[in-house]
């Protein structure tokens, strides 16, 4: 077949090839601009409609009395509006989850990352990241109705409604965000540090807990956060195992209204629109949103302390 001659820049330019591109080039520039700008508007939407409707309510009752009462009855003929018991029981059990994953989803992050053979690595992750395929309202009722009697043979004085098994729960639903977020945070370490570790004589463990994590930090400490926001924000396995009775307990053998089951319960009832029971949903709400908020500060400001660049 014969060459086909080369274009020349002015034969483009007549053939209008590159007004063409220059086009295509402007609009996906601008499409990928609202792609990005969408996510900052959602958020600011969001946060504007929490602030909105839960601004009435804090005109109605004081923030002091809000955040360290320790009554919960807004719907009691005398109500008391103190949330100091569903916070309690949200970080409790996020507490709990945190206990669960954090150890565990180390150990098979390192596991995965040092000793794992490509072959076992590339079964067990993609096993391991199912796990969230699964709905968290299975999550609540295997808690419910076979975590909880099990685990009653065993810790005296466990309830049927109880914090410590949705913990539990919360700690295994978080699991593969650790090991995933971990393991790629350990594998982008460079293997020359690797090596220069087994120079000196070290032993697999030893570089391991002494190059890799420190090198990895960062990243490990971010896919602490992200379990922590998510233990935070679960909904389904605490309104199903947890309870939907306030109650300022720190016996986690205790069942205990966490915010999201409040939400939930509230959203499913009977709520004028524009009541202090309705605008007391996004309070909460709020109250959510800067918990989780403060997380990520913590969270990007370790980052940005011990991140390596390499």
């Amino acid at each position: 077949m014969p060459n086909s001659p080369i274009p020349t820049s002015a034969e483009l330019i007549q053939s209008g090839f590159v007004r063409r591109r220059k086009w295509i080039a402007r609009g996906m520039k601008a499409f990928l601009f609202l792609c990005a700008a969408l996510s900052v508007f959602v958020t600011t939407a969001i946060v504007f409609v929490l602030i909105r409707d839960s601004w009435d309510f804090f005109a109605t009752v004081p923030l002091f009395d809000f955040l360290f009462g320790t009554m919960w009855t807004p719907v009691f003929a005398n109500p008391q509006f103190g949330v100091l018991p569903l916070l309690a029981a949200t970080l409790q059990t996020a507490g709990l989850a945190m206990a669960i994953a954090v150890p565990f989803g180390l150990i098979m992050a390192i596991y995965l990352s040092e000793y794992a053979r490509p072959a076992v690595r590339e079964t067990i992750k993609p096993a391991l990241e199912m796990l969230e395929a699964v709905p968290t309202v299975v999550y609540g009722y295997f808690a419910l109705l076979v975590m909880t009697p099990f685990l009653q043979s065993f810790v005296p004085g466990l309830k049927g409604i109880n914090l410590l098994v949705p913990g539990i729960i919360l700690g295994i639903m978080i699991l593969p965000y650790v090991v995933s977020v971990s393991e790629d945070a350990m594998r982008a370490v460079p293997n020359s540090l690797r090596e220069g570790g087994y120079g000196l004589g070290m032993a697999k463990w030893q570089v391991a807990t002494r190059i890799v994590i420190p090198g990895a930090f960062s990243g490990i400490t971010a896919a602490f956060i992200l379990g922590m926001s998510r233990a935070v924000g679960e909904t389904m396995v605490l309104a199903v195992a947890a309870g939907q009775n306030p109650n300022l307990t720190w016996d986690p053998r205790e069942g205990a209204a966490t915010i999201t089951a409040y939400i939930v319960q509230m959203s499913l009832g009977d709520v004028a629109h524009g009541s202090i029971a309705y605008q007391l949903i996004f309070a909460v709400g709020l109250l959510l949103f800067v918990i989780t908020l403060l997380f990520n500060i913590i969270g990007f400001y370790l980052r940005r302390k011990f991140r390596e660049a390499y």
